[in-house]
C-alpha cells in the first residue's frame, strides 16, 4: 500500500518534521536536491553528468530553493549550470535566500532569462505543490520556453502548472520526462490529466516519514503489489459451500451476456457456488456458457435468498417493473451483503423510497456496495457528469456517507469510497477495459470476494484492483484495441 497526499497534508507533514521532530528545513532541502541529483545520475548512467549544460528554472518558494541546491550539486559534478530565477526576489522564502547566498560561491550563472541556445538538462523548480491559480505572465513564458526546448526535462516534486490535489492543468504546465517527488506521492501526479505530464515518477526519501503523521494519516492510498497476495486465504479442507454462495440477479429477456460475465467473474474470484436468477429464456445460454452455475427464475428468488451468502443485482437487468420488484425484494431482505450495479443503480436513482430503505439498512451495518460509472453516479447524486469529474472521489465519498455504503466510483481512475475510511484509488487498468461487459465482470469478482468473507470495503478495493490487473494482462496479450470483457475473465488468475 502506498499513500497519495494533498498539498495541505504534505505541508502538515513537512511542518511536523521540522517543528516537532526537529529536522531543520535546510536539511530536508539538501536531501531533496540530493535525491534529484541521484535520479539524474542513474538516468544517464553509465555516462557521467560532467560537462552537460543545465538550465534550472527557479521560483521564489522552497521548491525553487530545492532547484538552487540541485544547481550547486550539478555544478560540483562538472556541469555547466545556468539558473533562471522567475519572480520577485523580495518575496522569496528564507531558505531560498540561504541557497542563493551559497550559490554566490560557485562558478555558475544566475539570470532572469536563459543564457544558452541549447541545454542537455532542464530542471523545473518553479512551484512545487503550492500552486492554486493559473500560471500567467513571466511564469507562463518560462513554462512555454521549457516545453519548447530540447533536452532531458526533470520536474521537482510536481510539474509546474499541475494542481497537486486534482491533476488539473492550471493554465499551462511543464511536460517532464521525469518527476522526482519528495516523501510521498502527490495526488495530482496520478490523476488525469496530470499523470500525462509527469514522465517517470520517482519518490525520494528526504526524511519526512510516517512518524510525521502524528495522528493525521493521509486520506488516500493505492496498491501496487501483485493482487493474488491479497486474496482471502483458502482452507485446505474447504468445500464449495465454505467458499461462499453468490446469488446473482442479472439479465433480462434475450439479454444473457451480462449475467454470463458476472457469473464467470464470481467463480474466477474464488466463489464456491453461483446461482443466477434470470428470465427463463436465458436458461440455455447460461447453462452452456457457465455450466458450473445454478439457475433460477424470479419465482425462485425467495427461496434462493435463504440459500445465498451474498447478493449481487443489476447487470443486464433492465428497468421494467419486474426488475424493480427484484431490487425491492433483495433490499427488503436486509440481511445479506448486497452489491448493486448497472440497471440496479438506475432503478435506485429513480426510487426515493428504495434509497431511503437502503440507507437505513446501511446505518444498521448491512454490508452494501455500489459500483456506479460516472453516468450512474450522476443520476444517483443529481449532478452533471462534468461536476462529478471535477471531484469524483469527493462525490463518491458523499454518496457513501448518505447511503452508509461503499461506493466504487468508476472512471479512468476508480475511487473506492466509504465512511470514516481513507479512499482507495486504483491506478492499474487501460483503455482496452472500456468495453461492454467489463463492469459486469467486476460485479462478479467483488461478489465472489464478499462470498469468501471479505469485508465490504476490502472486497471492493481488491475486486477493482484484481479486475484492472487482469485487464492489463489481457491487453498485454491482445492489444488494447482487441480486448473484450471475456478476455478479462480469461486472464483472472494469471500471475506474473
Amino acid at each position: 500500500m502506498k499513500y497519495l497526499v494533498t498539498a495541505e497534508e504534505m505541508k502538515r507533514y513537512d511542518e511536523n518534521t521540522i517543528e516537532k521532530i526537529g529536522i531543520p528545513g535546510m536539511v530536508l532541502m539538501e536531501r531533496a536536491a540530493l535525491t534529484a541529483f541521484r535520479a539524474l545520475e542513474q538516468y544517464f548512467f553509465p555516462e557521467t553528468l560532467e560537462r552537460r549544460t543545465v538550465l534550472v528554472l527557479a521560483g521564489m518558494g522552497n521548491n525553487g530553493g530545492d532547484g538552487l541546491a540541485l544547481a550547486r550539486l550539478l555544478r560540483e559534478a562538472g556541469c555547466r549550470v545556468d539558473v533562471w530565477c522567475v519572480g520577485d526576489e523580495t518575496g522569496a522564502t528564507q531558505q531560498w535566500k540561504c541557497q542563493k547566498n551559497i550559490l554566490r560561491n560557485y562558478p555558475l550563472r544566475i539570470s532572469s532569462k536563459p543564457m544558452r541556445e541549447e541545454y542537455n538538462i532542464l530542471v523545473d523548480a518553479l512551484f512545487g505543490v503550492g500552486l492554486s491559480r493559473d500560471i500567467e505572465g513571466a511564469f507562463r513564458e518560462a513554462v512555454e520556453y521549457f516545453n519548447r526546448a530540447s533536452g532531458f526535462k526533470l520536474a521537482l516534486d510536481v510539474p509546474s502548472g499541475i494542481c497537486a490535489d486534482t491533476g488539473k492543468v492550471l493554465g499551462c504546465a511543464v511536460r517532464a520526462d521525469m518527476t522526482v517527488t519528495f516523501a510521498f506521492e502527490k495526488r495530482g501526479l496520478r490523476f488525469f490529466p496530470g499523470c500525462e505530464y509527469t514522465g517517470e515518477v520517482i519518490t525520494g526519501d528526504i526524511g519526512i516519514g510516517e512518524r510525521a503523521f502524528l495522528g493525521w494519516e493521509p486520506q488516500m492510498f493505492y496498491y501496487d503489489e501483485e493482487p493474488y497476495k491479497l486474496l482471502p486465504s483458502r482452507r485446505r479442507d474447504g468445500n464449495k459451500g465454505s467458499f461462499g454462495k453468490v446469488l446473482l440477479v442479472a439479465g433480462s429477456k434475450k439479454i444473457a451476456g451480462a449475467a454470463v460475465l458476472a457469473a464467470q467473474g464470481a467463480y474466477k474470484a474464488g466463489a464456491g457456488m453461483v446461482k443466477v436468477i434470470s428470465p427463463l429464456e436465458n436458461r440455455v445460454i447460461l447453462q452452456q456458457a457457465v455450466p458450473e452455475a445454478l439457475f433460477g427464475t424470479l419465482e425462485d428468488l425467495e427461496a434462493s435468498l435463504s440459500w445465498a451468502d451474498v447478493i449481487a443485482i443489476g447487470p443486464g437487468l433492465s428497468q421494467d417493473e419486474e426488475a424493480l420488484e427484484c431490487l425491492d425484494r433483495v433490499i427488503s431482505e436486509g440481511r445479506l451483503p448486497l452489491l448493486i450495479d448497472a440497471d440496479g443503480l438506475n432503478l435506485l436513482a429513480k426510487s426515493k423510497l428504495l434509497s431511503e430503505r437502503l440507507s437505513a439498512q446501511g446505518a444498521l451495518c448491512r454490508s452494501i456496495i455500489l459500483t456506479p460509472h460516472v453516468g450512474e453516479l450522476a443520476r444517483l447524486s443529481k449532478k452533471t457528469v462534468d461536476e462529478l469529474k471535477a471531484d469524483l472521489p469527493g462525490f463518491g465519498k458523499e454518496l457513501a456517507g448518505r447511503l452508509h455504503c461503499i461506493v466504487a466510483a468508476k472512471d479512468a481512475r476508480t475511487f473506492i469510497c466509504g465512511e470514516n475510511v481513507p479512499t482507495c484509488v486504483n491506478l492499474r487498468g487501460n483503455s482496452g477495459m472500456a468495453t461492454a461487459g467489463s463492469g459486469d465482470v467486476l460485479t462478479g469478482i467483488i461478489a465472489g470476494l464478499l462470498a469468501q468473507g471479505a469485508r465490504a470495503f476490502e472486497a471492493a478495493v481488491l475486486g477493482v484492483y484484481l479486475h484492472a490487473w487482469a485487464g492489463d494482462k489481457a491487453s498485454e496479450a491482445l492489444g488494447e484495441h482487441a480486448c473484450m470483457a471475456g478476455d478479462i475473465v480469461k486472464h483472472l488468475g494469471k500471475k506474473g
